[in-house]
């Protein structure tokens, strides 16, 4: 067994198939180098250089038999964080190869493309409801601000949508979890790396004086067009789950 240990990004995941079939590894296992843990010492490990001129030429050739439908599939894949990723996306290269006529993203009688599938529906709906139930909060600086902690990162999926809905206000969308975020200055829309993680009590602090207002009239709002007589918890949790519940002021 050889390990492929690579930086984590989805460049350095596309650089290490490609290094699989360059030196031609067969009994191989791609890992993200910040959760190796080598378990045998006479295993063959090999460090993967980040090269993007080699994951193009990966997803270049992908790309003409699933598409660029399929590579965003494989994306979703990379960004659901699931410990099979590296695996997955491998096996959907390796059937690429092995069949360069075929769309094997459609072919849901393999088991790691029945999984792909079902990780894609997954993250799609997370994407979805973060564009559904972010609320963002006006600070002292005019900046809009939201804080998510979605099951997945998917954040790089949301980007377009708040970029366009938002294009006349300054806004920051942080990953509580992942601890980056995303930041609209008006005209560009760029990520950001906080060397440390962000303090949400000074954050707090700096709320625009008008916020509080705001969401006291929205909550009473929310309260009052509410029909007791109609209330269906069941179903409102079916729409709206109870994890998603600390992004809504009406719910606070």
């Amino acid at each position: 067994m050889t390990t492929l240990l690579y930086d984590g990004s989805f460049d350095g995941l596309f650089t290490a198939i490609f290094e699989v079939f360059e030196y031609r590894y067969q009994d191989v296992e791609i890992v993200n180098r910040e959760n190796f843990q080598q378990k045998n010492m006479f295993a063959e490990v090999h460090e993967v250089v980040t090269q993007q001129e080699k994951s193009e030429r990966v997803l270049n050739k992908l790309e003409k038999s699933i598409g660029k439908s399929g590579i965003n599939d494989l994306l979703r894949v990379y960004l659901s964080e699931d410990n099979e990723l590296e695996q997955l996306v491998l096996s959907v290269v390796r059937q690429s190869v092995k069949f360069p006529n075929d769309n094997v993203l459609k072919n849901f009688a393999n088991d790691d493309i029945l999984k792909i599938s079902k990780i894609c529906k997954s993250v799609s709906r997370e994407r979805h409801r973060m564009t559904a139930f972010v609320r963002f909060e006006k600070m002292q600086d005019d900046v809009f601000f939201a804080k998510i902690d979605p099951d997945f990162n998917v954040l790089p999926l949301i980007r377009k949508h708040f970029k366009d809905r938002y294009a006349d206000q300054k806004w920051m969308i942080y990953d509580l979890r992942r601890h980056y975020g995303l930041f609209y200055d008006l005209e560009n829309c760029e990520f950001f790396y906080p060397d440390e993680k962000l303090d949400l009590n000074q954050y707090q602090e700096k709320f625009h004086d008008e916020e509080k207002k705001y969401q006291t009239l929205w909550q009473s709002y929310f309260t009052k067009t509410n029909i007791k007589e109609r209330k269906n918890t069941k179903l409102h949790i079916q729409h709206v789950p109870k994890r998603y519940w600390k992004y809504l002021t009406e719910k606070w």
